[in-house]
């Protein structure tokens, strides 16, 4: 119930924040696991030719590992409901979409997925921002 002058937050609101936290939480342990792949297995990854981000496939695997703790701390941070987290999990998404973009040599299939994923994520924290900024 409303108290008088309070803003009640939206039902969609609420949940798209919620999709987008257990996504967020969802995509980093992808990356942790994709990195865990990649440094305990330098050859499981094979890229094709010609690619400017022609990483050795180990640090492409702590890239991995280290960007996705980061999302899975931004995901849980979601569940604050505080805008500087919302702002977090947008960038993060960002950079997660980005990175991903980069690895598409490596595992293209893959990559789009979680390209899509971050930019699933990024629509569901941006559509109701002014929904949520009483909360």
């Amino acid at each position: 119930m409303a108290v008088a002058g309070e803003r009640q937050v939206s039902a969609w609101a609420a949940g798209w924040a919620a999709f987008a936290g257990i996504m967020l939480v969802m995509i980093g342990f992808f990356h942790a696991f994709a990195g865990i792949v990649a440094i305990v297995d330098d050859t499981f990854y094979v890229v094709t030719q010609g690619w400017i981000f022609e990483f050795d496939v180990t640090a492409w695997g702590w890239i991995h590992l280290v960007g996705g703790v980061v999302v899975v701390a931004a995901g849980f941070g979601i569940f604050s409901g505080n805008v500087l987290a919302r702002t977090v999990g947008v960038v993060v998404a960002v950079i997660s979409a980005l990175v991903n973009f980069a690895w598409l040599p490596y595992y293209p299939v893959w990559s789009g997925l979680m390209i899509a994923l971050a930019v699933a994520v990024i629509w569901s924290l941006t559509v109701h921002g002014q929904d949520l900024a009483e909360r």
